[in-house]
């Protein structure tokens, strides 16, 4: 929701690129103990299309969430509280956890899941941790009410069932700039992943 100083972003950036950097090394060097050993049948395909849903469904928030905040946050002077902040208060990250489960499920063994859980916990709570503890600074009492009001990172189920998705996750073609490197990066990861695979 707040805007993050350049300097810290370029921090999170490079660590972010550390940690998949890393997580790409050992893959490649344990495939064998990363990648499914065999193809499952049916399932193998069901997993593949969860995973699928789940990835464009992260990427698609990341896309809403980046674009609102980046639209109406006035320079982080004013609390964001509609569209995707709406159902979470942390979009972008619920974007970064769907987009990891979705490869994992369609492309590792099912521990991969619970190793990913570990690391993306270990890695974004303390950085949720610290944005609220500014935000509750810059808005004091108004960041209490919504804290009450809405979950921070995963939805609850009441929210979805009512869910209206141009309210909640709008979309414009304006928005999909900011994402485009990450989207790139993550379709060619990917791609190399299952020509290795292969």
């Amino acid at each position: 929701m707040s805007q993050v100083p350049k300097i810290a972003m370029k921090k999170r950036v490079k660590i972010n690129g550390m940690i998949i950097a890393l997580a790409f090394i050992l893959v490649v060097v344990f495939h064998r103990l990363f990648f499914r050993a065999a193809a499952l049948g049916w399932q193998e395909n069901v997993l593949r299309i969860i995973g699928l849903v789940s990835l464009l469904l992260g990427q698609v928030i990341r896309v809403s969430a980046r674009g609102y905040k980046s639209e109406y946050s006035k320079n982080s002077h004013a609390l964001i509280e509609g569209g995707p902040y709406q159902i979470v208060r942390n979009p972008m990250y619920l974007g970064i956890l769907l987009i990891g489960l979705g490869v994992v499920l369609m492309l590792f063994n099912w521990w991969v899941a619970f190793l990913f859980l570990f690391v993306f916990l270990s890695r974004y709570l303390p950085l949720i941790f610290t944005e609220e503890k500014k935000l509750r600074s810059m808005f004091p009492g108004t960041y209490e009410v919504y804290c009450r009001r809405v979950p921070r990172i995963i939805p609850w189920l009441s929210s979805l069932v009512k869910i209206r998705v141009k309210e909640y996750l709008p979309i414009k073609p304006a928005w999909f700039k900011k994402e485009i490197n990450s989207i790139v990066a993550l379709l060619v990861l990917i791609l190399l992943f299952f020509l290795w695979k292969r």
